[in-house]
């Protein structure tokens, strides 16, 4: 699951995958809608590979939550991002039971299962891949 070419666009709705650079930014197209729109650089974009999420001991990379997510829901989508506050908070807690509840917002978590629903219906989500690094980040520790 590789998530340096998916982006999020502070202030635009969804997900967008970077298709080319150009001179003043990126030329980005929804995963929602496939419009073609330009993200200049001035605006506050994200690759959901640099997200993370703070937690009682260190921050998690959204990619592990997605993973995370794809376990507990067996492949599946996850609930409603429009379900009631405490069905997400219920649910974000299986997947991330040390998540500071006071740094992490339900704004935030309603963002993540979002994100996740919308990479899981356009078939980005690869639990293969993200097994395949984290036994690579195992073997490398064990060297250590």
């Amino acid at each position: 699951m590789d998530l340096s070419k998916i982006l999020s666009i502070a202030g635009k709705p969804g997900l967008y995958s970077m298709v080319s650079s150009t001179k003043n930014g990126v030329l980005v197209e929804s995963l929602v809608d496939g419009k073609r729109i330009p993200a200049f650089s001035h605006e506050r974009i994200s690759s959901l590979e640099e997200i993370s999420v703070f937690t009682e001991i260190e921050d998690v990379p959204l990619k592990q939550i997605f993973h995370s997510m794809y376990n507990i829901t067996n492949q599946q989508q996850a609930l409603s991002h429009k379900s009631s506050a405490k069905e997400l908070m219920e649910f974000f807690e299986s997947v991330l039971p040390e998540y500071d509840r006071d740094r992490v917002y339900t704004s935030d978590i309603k963002k993540m299962i979002q994100w996740y629903n919308l990479l899981q219906a356009k078939g980005l989500i690869d639990l293969e891949e993200a097994s395949e690094s984290s036994n690579t980040e195992k073997e490398t520790k064990e060297k250590e």
